[in-house]
């Protein structure tokens, strides 16, 4: 049996002749697994890339059954929109905000910050069913410093800086209309504007349970804390869309090439290297393709790593939390497993044993918390019921399934040897070569 001594010159060398070795390799197994790759990351590529579409899919009217207005837009986030109708000669806006609910006994608000685009100093009209006879009302509140610490509950009181005329909530279907997970509704206002003032801090959001009648915290994924938006109600310009664009571009990227990386093809070669060297037909070639996919992939890693870390730095505000946690630890580990080959001892030294089970646990650790984070990815986003997360558990599932048909017939191989080994030990079968030599040891 043959085996082959570690150096950095040879690895590098076989590094750079990867590709064509694969390439030249004609074994069918092989290549019509390399087929199969290419297309299910070619439609989950095309999945994630429509994410945002699947996100942010909400279309704005400015009609609905007792008025029309002037203008309306769509928000980024949550699926919301606005109409709205400004009267210049009194200096009144008429606004509409189409939300929806996550819960049936859920939230959904929406204000007007006049000072500054955020959540505190917020005067808000937050729409949840009544606790005691199931109907829609609608309070207002004004969002203080204390909102965030949580020390007591959010009390109804009348706005302080902003010229509330008239208010009201109404779910589609009327009064027969019931509360449900998605279920839309529409919140008017009727305001007195500042005179010359027409710029405004819109902020919305939607929360899961009400205690009472005071709101409970809503959730604080970067979608739902990136609620806010300033814009020109006699333009209708936004002045935050194409940062938010940045963003929301950013996060697809950033998404997909983690999903593929670290999601797919980190689980991939570790396969690879697992089952594919018990072919011996094979020969060296489950090596070369089990060093490439994991490079590949870190490589992809890297890269959707460093758009996290962009992503942190543009959105000070937002608090990731185990997502970027994970974040880093799959990339130290990532980075360790890569920088094992130039420390990786040959099959004779006495090291080997100790960097195997190393090299072993360093990669499932790296494998388990990558899927783990692309779920929290999913979370963070807000794509937690999307297609394109839908896409990934459909691919998850086949690596699953594969991983287990070949678990069960690297087992198989196993017993058929060990029965051989066995059976030649007590003479009843002459002894042969080793026919199994891959050439290449991890």
């Amino acid at each position: 049996m043959t085996h082959s001594h570690f150096s950095p010159l040879k690895t590098s060398l076989e590094n750079t002749n990867l590709l064509q070795k694969l390439a030249s390799n004609k074994h069918p197994l092989l290549q019509t697994s390399i087929t199969m790759f290419h297309v299910y990351l070619f439609l989950l590529s095309l999945s994630l890339c429509f994410l945002p579409h699947i996100v942010f899919s909400s279309h704005c009217t400015t009609e609905i059954s007792t008025k029309t207005f002037q203008k309306c837009m769509n928000l980024p986030t949550q699926q919301a929109s606005i109409a709205w109708t400004l009267h210049p000669h009194s200096s009144t806006l008429e606004l509409i905000f189409f939300g929806t609910f996550i819960s049936p006994s859920g939230w959904v608000g929406f204000g007007i910050n006049p000072t500054s685009p955020q959540m505190t100093g917020t005067n808000a009209l937050i729409s949840f069913p009544d606790p005691n006879t199931g109907q829609i009302v609608l309070l207002p509140f004004i969002l203080d410093t204390t909102v965030k610490l949580q020390k007591s509950p959010l009390l109804s009181q009348p706005f302080d800086n902003i010229n509330l005329l008239s208010s009201s909530a109404a779910m589609y279907g009327g009064k027969m209309a019931t509360i449900h997970n998605g279920a839309p509704i529409q919140i008017y206002a009727k305001l007195k504007l500042e005179s010359n003032k027409t710029k405004i801090h819109l902020v919305w959001n939607r929360g899961l349970y009400v205690q009472g009648y005071s709101p409970t915290i809503h959730p604080t994924t970067s979608i739902d804390l990136s609620s806010i938006v300033t814009f020109d109600v006699l333009s209708g310009s936004s002045s935050s869309s194409s940062q938010h664009t940045d963003l929301t571009m950013l996060r697809v990227i950033h998404g997909v090439l983690n999903a593929i990386s670290w999601g797919i093809l980190l689980p991939t070669g570790a396969i690879t290297a697992r089952y594919l060297r018990h072919f011996q037909t094979l020969g060296p070639s489950w090596f070369y393709a089990h060093a490439g996919i994991q490079m590949f992939g870190f490589i992809l890693g890297t890269v959707g790593f460093g758009i996290g870390i962009q992503l942190g730095k543009m959105t000070p505000g937002v608090e990731y939390g185990l997502h970027r946690k994970l974040g880093i630890a799959v990339f130290c580990l990532g980075a360790l497993q890569t920088l094992a080959l130039l420390f990786r001892p040959n099959t004779t030294n006495k090291f080997r044993k100790y960097w195997k089970s190393y090299h072993h646990f360093v990669g499932y650790s790296c494998v388990v918390l990558g899927f783990v984070n692309v779920f929290q990815g999913f979370e963070v986003i807000g794509a937690s019921r999307s297609y394109a997360k839908l896409s990934y558990c459909l691919g998850l599932s086949t690596l699953i399934g594969v991983s287990i048909a070949l678990e069960v017939n690297s087992w198989v191989i196993f017993c058929r040897k060990s029965k051989e080994e066995k059976m030649r030990k007590e003479g009843l079968i002459g002894t042969s070569s080793d026919k199994g030599s891959s050439g290449i040891h991890i």
